[in-house]
């Protein structure tokens, strides 16, 4: 399903936008930081400022009524030659701290983003998405392209 160069974009492109919708059928994207495992995608619901406790988020609130998402990687060059993007639709659910794979989903986190390595999110839920279609279009840059860089931690 995810051929080997969508595999390592995925596993190392540092931001996405994840979108969910709402019981009315209303969107709602964020950006977010991931992490992937070849499986699943997971994004942790951090103590970065927000206006309302984790679990009253809308992104939260939608997965709740409809695990439906897409996940959007992209990269924008003014060589529209460059361009790319990389789709990916699955079913969200929520890892609160104690359920099984919260502690592995936190660590590869912390493996890829060194600010949460001193952010407290041992207490914080993790959004998991298992990918049921992937798409991509356009020039994926592969090892010789110069993806090095955007894999760097």
């Amino acid at each position: 399903m995810i051929s080997r160069a969508e595999h390592q974009l995925i596993s190392g492109w540092r931001v996405a936008r994840l979108a969910t919708v709402d019981a009315q059928g209303s969107p709602s994207v964020v950006p977010i930081c991931f992490a992937f495992d070849g499986q699943h995608l997971y994004s942790v619901l951090d103590r970065k400022p927000k206006t309302v406790q984790p679990g009253k988020l809308k992104r939260v609130r939608n997965i709740r009524s409809n695990p439906q998402v897409s996940v959007v990687l992209d990269c924008y060059d003014e060589d529209w030659l460059a361009l790319w993007y990389i789709l990916i639709r699955g079913a969200a659910d929520l890892l609160d701290p104690g359920m099984a794979g919260h502690e592995e989903a936190l660590a590869l986190l912390r493996l890829k983003y060194h600010q949460y390595r001193q952010m407290d999110i041992d207490d914080s839920p993790v959004i998991r998405i298992v990918p049921q279609q992937v798409t991509s279009w356009g020039r994926l840059p592969g090892p010789a392209s110069g993806s090095a860089q955007m894999m760097e931690n």
